[in-house]
């Protein structure tokens, strides 16, 4: 059963910086575009940044310049540097995991991890 498995998540003030991880099981890790989304207090999921197979990477307006996205497909890993981190980068963070085989999308969520930053 495929598992992601995310970390890093805390309570932080304006200006600080948190690291988040997120481990994959019983994946083919490598064939997999990569993602971190968000989700704050009543408002939908968005993507903040993505990297795919080959190391193409894309990021949120919002969070340009202050988050790194990176892999380690040895690891089965994908990881979120957050700096300069402001109070509406509150919310919860989710892993997500893509690929598409022919006509068939495969897709998964880790659980989320909170990341709070107070003013």
């Amino acid at each position: 059963q495929v598992q992601l498995v995310e970390s890093g998540g805390d309570l932080v003030q304006a200006g600080g910086s948190l690291r988040l991880s997120c481990a994959g099981s019983a994946i083919a890790f490598s064939f997999y575009a990569m993602g971190w989304y968000r989700q704050a207090p009543g408002k939908q999921r968005e993507l903040v940044a993505s990297i795919d197979t080959g190391g193409r990477i894309n990021y949120a307006d919002s969070v340009k310049g202050r988050l790194t996205i990176s892999r380690d497909n040895a690891k089965k890993s994908v990881y979120l540097q957050m700096n300069s981190l402001k109070p509406e980068d509150t919310a919860v963070y989710y892993c997500n995991a893509v690929r598409y085989l022919f006509s068939r999308k495969d897709e998964y969520w880790g659980q989320g991890t909170q990341v709070t930053v107070s003013s």
